[in-house]
């Protein structure tokens, strides 16, 4: 056992460094082709609460009572040459950018307060939406300003000059123009002399529409089609750019296609044509002909996508890599992880996109599929009409009833719109507060040639990144500044960025909370003071070194007389700064600047080179490889030195046997013995109880001994059967010590010792007498301990009328049972069956099997151990004994001894 124990060591040692090597050399290539997923960006400055106090901001009318108790509310904010319109509840402000540096004060205020608040309480709503949010604000030409509020969920319209803010004309209705509450989502644009509008048309907010108006005279006023998932599903529109021939809508809704896994949101562009004039009479009646819609890809490339589905916030048409782009902020899904990135989006990639294939479902329980372009019709369904494949066609109108109803029923792309180097610009998944908003200057810099990024996130902060589009390029985006604004002391209610606008000719941002509106400068240069190396640190374009020695803003028109390093590629050149170092000589990469209270971080090229997650992988499996290598060497160390010499084979036989028996040795013992011939006995009484087993068969199993049929439990009805049934049920393993409860006339009866019963069991007859009276030792036999249950006696046998129980109770004391049965028998017969024996030796220890032809007489409260015995073959019932009269009950005498 020992030997085997130390090869099966070796060889799961063996096995267990042999599976690490293989495990390393199948993941070592997946590691290395892996795409490591980016890294958070770490800022070079953090401008924290004491600079923030100082921005100057705007909180509305303050002596309002209605400002005062339910604040600005603000709605939206758009800039319009040098003035910045501030819609909010009731009001709509006017802030001229040239005057508002140090303080913001509205030049012009619009109050359009509503007339039917006595309704909007009757229909159950909150009192809060009982006022007019003005929800739509845009220049429907150089003159005239066009406006729509929810009138207190009576949605209106007006049109104002926008140079005395008057009202110009009627009030329209605001219906699919506006929506109904301050919470629900709206776009609006003007092109071509139309006004397109994306929100929803009922009170319940169940309709969902897309909107052309306002278009005068012989222009049809049109719309998505009404109640249909395949079009429009619960969408939550964003933002709308004129581009081109068509009109683009941006907005995320739940997934149509995505039926699996519940509701998942996806990001969708949605593209009609101007031109579009709808369908005929027969189909697609006053909706559009020309809508399509594509789901717009912002996720981490890789082996598993990681998608950013949810888009917050896009702006306009601006140029990437001189190419006509949008760009926006995604987060992910609200019950995912959260995470936010930043993707662009080429304006010719989504109109390919929309030139591609198909998506269909044939019926409600199949898959989405791609239409095969055989089955698509001519002309090619959402083009617009005097165009491309329908150049044919002067207006939708002509266009025929399969191209329509086509379209009606297939307005979902197959491909994904792809974001710009199909991966984002930014990412942020560190943080547990996700991006709300975006503004872009793609033209920052003394030369005009750097995009900075500026966010707004959930917790009141705006980060300004330097971006990098160029795919070839070695420089990566940096975060330059990581700004708390938000000013709990004049801002009341969520901390969440709600807009962001950008002004560059005053250098400053405009970052808009629900209750205040703050300026924020685009950076802090003059705060480096006359350090010339902290001021090129920043990296910032918008911080120039003038070469009278300081550092500040950098001004339209500066073409030379400066320094900048943005790309970091002069910083181990850069002089120390004497004037505001220690004289320690503390490092000007010091945690904080106390002349400008600005954190300086350590350098973000320094805190963006980490390890690369395939050295990391390849480290963490080498560990691994070496644990299992030391685990098998200690083990094996282990075993060998703690591993006994080997004892010789007779001496271990006689060892295990003293020891324990197992029920299989047994077996194989009696196996051995059946198979030498026996010697027949003379004797008729050895004859007919002493029977011998078949030749080659195995001890027979309590399920294959068939029972004695009994007719009376109770009484006995003869003397062989009370001979066969204690035989069957009592089986005796004695024990070196004698049991406490057990008679001291039965003690004297051991007299053979372990040396002796060793000797005598390995010859045949010694192993015929042991089979015969002797059970193995097992965990039921015996609750000695295995010292004290080694030696084995023999005992004569004899017949007897008593049996013993060992009974093991609950306190784990032992005590014995002993069951006489004393009936009245004929003492003159001389039957060898009324001879009384004692059963229990001294030191003996006894086991209780189930009896053929006796149950139980009593119930006991203590815990019996027993053993499953082997069964011995039922000799025939003898011929020659007497019929006897049954005794009677009270002849019988239990008596219970414990």
């Amino acid at each position: 056992m020992v030997f085997e124990a130390k090869r099966l060591t070796e060889r799961t040692w063996c096995c267990s460094v042999i599976m690490a090597m293989v495990l390393l050399a199948w993941l070592l290539p997946l590691i290395t082709s892996a795409t490591p997923f980016p890294r958070d960006l770490q800022p070079i400055s953090v401008v924290g609460l004491d600079d923030s106090y100082l921005y100057p901001s705007f909180q509305g009318l303050v002596s309002s009572n209605e400002t005062e108790r339910l604040g600005l509310d603000y709605q939206r904010m758009m800039r319009i040459q040098h003035m910045l319109y501030i819609a909010a509840r009731d009001h709509v402000f006017v802030v001229n950018l040239t005057t508002a540096v140090d303080e913001i004060i509205p030049q012009q205020i619009l109050t359009w307060r509503s007339t039917d608040v006595s309704k909007c309480t009757v229909r159950g709503r909150n009192s809060d939406e009982c006022y007019n949010y003005i929800k739509v604000l845009v220049p429907r030409n150089d003159e005239t300003l066009f406006a729509c509020g929810t009138n207190a969920l009576n949605p209106a319209c007006r049109n104002y000059r926008l140079s005395s803010l008057e009202q110009v004309g009627q009030e329209l209705l605001g219906q699919a123009r506006c929506p109904f509450e301050s919470r629900q989502s709206n776009v609006g644009v003007f092109a071509g002399g139309h006004f397109y509008s994306a929100t929803v048309t009922d009170f319940q907010a169940s309709d969902a529409v897309i909107y052309r108006s306002l278009g005068g005279e012989g222009r049809p006023v049109l719309r998505t089609v009404k109640y249909d998932s395949k079009w429009l599903r619960e969408p939550h529109f964003l933002h709308a750019v004129e581009y081109g021939n068509y009109v683009y809508f941006f907005f995320s809704e739940i997934a149509v296609e995505h039926t699996a896994a519940g509701k998942v949101v996806y990001s969708r562009v949605a593209r009609v044509c101007k031109n579009d004039n709808g369908g005929s009479t027969r189909v697609l009646d006053r909706h559009w002909t020309s809508f399509l819609k594509a789901r717009l890809n912002c996720s981490v490339p890789g082996d598993t996508f990681f998608y950013f589905d949810v888009l917050q916030s896009l702006t306009n048409v601006l140029q990437i890599n001189q190419r006509p782009a949008v760009v926006g902020v995604f987060t992910t899904q609200t019950n995912s992880i959260p995470g936010s990135a930043v993707c662009g989006f080429y304006l010719d990639d989504i109109e390919r996109v929309f030139n591609g294939r198909f998506k269909e479902q044939k019926n409600s329980d199949s898959m989405w599929t791609a239409v095969p372009e055989e089955q698509v019709p001519k002309p090619r369904p959402g083009s617009c009409a005097g165009e491309g494949s329908a150049s044919s066609y002067s207006s939708s109108v002509q266009f025929p009833d399969s191209v329509l109803s086509f379209i009606k029923t297939h307005p979902l792309m197959e491909e994904s719109v792809p974001s710009v180097n199909s991966q984002p610009l930014i990412t942020n998944t560190a943080s547990s507060y996700k991006l709300t908003q975006i503004v872009v200057d793609t033209a920052a810099g003394p030369h005009k040639n750097r995009t900075v990024v500026f966010l707004g996130s959930e917790d009141g902060r705006v980060l300004k990144i330097l971006t990098n589009t160029h795919t070839n390029s070695s420089h990566t985006s940096q975060l330059l500044e990581d700004i708390d604004v938000f000013n709990p002391t004049r801002c009341v209610g969520e901390r969440a960025v709600l807009g962001l606008e950008l002004d560059k000719e005053h250098h400053a941002l405009f970052v808009a909370f629900s209750s205040c509106v703050i300026r924020v400068p685009l950076s802090r240069c003059a705060q480096h003071a006359t350090c010339r190396r902290r001021c090129l640190y920043t990296h910032d374009p918008y911080c120039i070194w003038l070469r009278t020695g300081r550092c500040a803003d950098m001004a339209p028109g500066f073409k030379a007389g400066f320094e900048q390093d943005i790309d970091g590629e002069q910083t181990h050149l850069f002089d120390t700064c004497t004037d505001v170092m220690s004289s320690a000589g503390s490092d000007v990469k010091s945690a904080v600047d106390s002349a400008s209270g600005v954190k300086q971080l350590p350098d973000a090229d320094s805190l963006s080179d980490g390890y690369h997650f395939t050295l990391l992988g390849a480290c963490v499996l080498l560990a691994f490889v070496l644990g299992a290598i030391a685990s098998g060497l200690l083990v094996s160390c282990y075993c060998r030195q703690s591993s006994p010499s080997t004892p010789e084979p007779e001496a271990t036989l006689a060892h295990t046997h003293a020891h324990t028996l197992s029920l299989s040795s047994l077996a194989k013992i009696n196996l051995l013995m059946d198979n030498k011939p026996e010697k027949k006995s003379e004797s008729p009484s050895a004859h007919i109880y002493s029977p011998a087993k078949p030749p080659e068969e195995l001890p027979p199993t309590p399920d294959s001994t068939p029972e004695l049929p009994i007719k009376n439990i109770k009484a006995i009805s003869s003397q062989w059967e009370r001979s066969h049934t204690h035989n069957s049920t009592l089986q005796l393993i004695p024990t070196n010590q004698s049991h406490p409860m057990l008679s001291e006339n039965h003690s004297d009866d051991i007299s053979s010792s372990s040396q002796r019963f060793d000797a005598t069991l390995m010859s045949p007859a010694g192993l015929k007498s042991y089979n015969r009276t002797l059970l193995p030792k097992s965990y039921y036999s015996c609750l000695k301990e295995p010292s004290e249950c080694s030696t084995l006696q023999q005992i004569p046998e004899q017949p007897s009328a008593q049996r013993h129980v060992l009974i093991k109770m609950g306190n784990g004391i032992t005590s014995a049972r002993q069951h006489t049965f004393n009936p009245k028998m004929n003492s003159n017969t001389g039957n060898i069956y009324e001879i009384q024996r004692p059963l229990v030796a001294g030191g003996s220890c006894l086991t209780r099997q189930h009896s053929y032809s006796e149950p139980p007489q009593l119930q006991r409260s203590a815990i019996v151990r027993r053993t499953a015995s082997l069964k011995p073959q039922i000799p025939p019932k003898p011929l020659n004994i007497p019929a006897k009269t049954l005794p009677s009950a009270g002849t019988h005498n239990h008596t219970h001894n414990y």
